[in-house]
Parts: structure tokens; sequence; C-alpha cells
């Protein structure tokens, strides 16, 4: 996968340094992924949540911060849509974000 845009994770962990090896953990592996269905992310990610879309949300840190995706399987690109705390992903619309 293609992920669009690295940079807003790197800004996101350098304010929130606890999610660092997380976040790089999940870019490493998404970027050498192959992703075709949802499914093929369930099968790597079981706590990940599909909505409308094509967004997925993916669990950082036990919970505590939240990483919203936009996929376009065929193109093999992930978008980053918004990555933040659980307080702030209540707040959005993720259908839209």
């Amino acid at each position: 996968m293609r992920i669009i845009s690295r940079k807003t994770l790197i800004e996101f962990y350098n304010k929130n340094p606890d999610a660092k090896g997380q976040i790089e953990a999940w870019y490493k592996e998404a970027k050498r992924a192959k992703w075709k269905t949802p499914s093929d992310i369930k099968a790597q990610y079981r706590n990940a949540s599909f909505v409308k879309s094509s967004r997925v949300v993916f669990n950082i840190c036990g919970n505590k911060y939240r990483l919203v995706v936009k996929i376009h399987y065929q193109a093999q690109i992930a978008f980053i849509r918004f990555i933040g705390s659980h307080e702030e992903y209540d707040k959005i619309n993720v259908k839209e974000i």
C-alpha cells in the first residue's frame, strides 16, 4: 500500500510520543500490505472497524488513539483521514472525514 501522508503520522507522534512505536509499526505493516478487501485487513487487525466510504478505524495504544484511513483497494493507496485521541474521534463524523 502507498500511505498518504506519513507526515500526518509523524506530526501526531511528535506530539504524543507514547504512540510512536505503534504508529511506526502500523505504517511499516501497511506499507508492505497488499490489501484487496476488508477481510484482508481484518485478518491482520482483528480490532479494525469498517465504516462506509471505504474507511477503516484502527485502534492505537489500546484504543487510546484512533487512526482513520480511507482505502482504495484497487489502486493500493491508503489515505490518512484522521488520527487523534478517542475523545477527539468521538467528535468527528468518521463517514465523511
